[in-house]
Parts: C-alpha cells; structure tokens; sequence
C-alpha cells in the first residue's frame, strides 16, 4: 500500500468511525427521548401506532426506519409487514430501524421497554463498529503520524 493510499483508507476509516458514532450519539438521544417522554408525541409514536393496533392475524412486525442527519434520528417512515422483506431502496436510504412484533394491545411500557432494548443494542453495536474502524484506521496509519 502506498502512503497516500494508506493516508486514504485510514482518513477513510476514521471517518465511518465519527459516522458511527454520530448515529450512536442520536440513538441515544432517542432512548432518553422513549424513556423520559408519553409515546404519544414522540418520535416513535406512529410505530408505537402500528404495534399495538394492527391486527395481528394479517401483519406480523412494524419497523420505524431512521435516518440520522446533523446529529438527529429522523424517522422516515413506519411500515408494517405479513410476510418477506422490506424493499431494499427503503433499507438502503434510512441509517438503521426498530422492528418490532405486531402485540394488539401492547402498552406504552411495554412498547418503551422493546423499543429502547433494540436500540440501546444498536448503540453497542455502532459503538463497536466505530472503535474497530479506529483501530484498524491506528494500524494503517497511527494519528501521530499525519
């Protein structure tokens, strides 16, 4: 590998690192959002919507798929789904999303809880994601060394 395409791949790494943190950091922002906040009036209320009043016998999961800009998780779109799998153009334009079981009935606390485990699972998983990026983008090319 040349310097500078060494330079590359390691300012390319850094940066998917602070990207994924970015998404970590509005996730997180999410969570406390679910936590302390009414579902209603939140950013995840219309999948709390399609959870708790779909019928279950024709939709079996609901998804919210989020996109982070400028530090904020957006929520792009709720959808639900009986069989198969989310379009990929869908997929491929949000950051991450919140799938859940379809539960007629489901309660506001029971839907917080859910909700903020998947995503306090993403945040991990972003997390790790970035601190591998930094330390692959450390073995390529060290920070002191540019």
């Amino acid at each position: 590998m040349t310097e500078d395409s060494a330079n590359d791949r390691a300012a390319a790494l850094r940066e998917e690192a602070e990207r994924k943190e970015e998404i970590a950091a509005a996730l997180e922002e999410l969570v406390i959002e679910l936590r302390d906040e009414p579902v209603k009036g939140s950013r995840l209320e219309g999948l709390f919507d399609e959870v708790s009043s779909s019928n279950p016998d024709i939709w079996n999961i609901a998804t919210a798929f989020i996109d982070v800009e400028n530090g904020e998780a957006i929520v792009t779109e709720e959808s639900k789904l009986a069989q198969g799998k989310w379009a990929p153009e869908i997929v491929d334009d949000c950051d991450t999303m919140v799938t859940l079981d379809i539960e007629y009935g489901m309660m506001p606390d029971d839907f917080k809880y859910a909700a903020g485990k998947q995503l306090s699972q993403q945040i991990e998983a972003f997390r790790d994601e970035a601190a591998q990026a930094r330390q692959e983008a450390d073995e390529i090319r060290p920070i002191d060394d540019e």
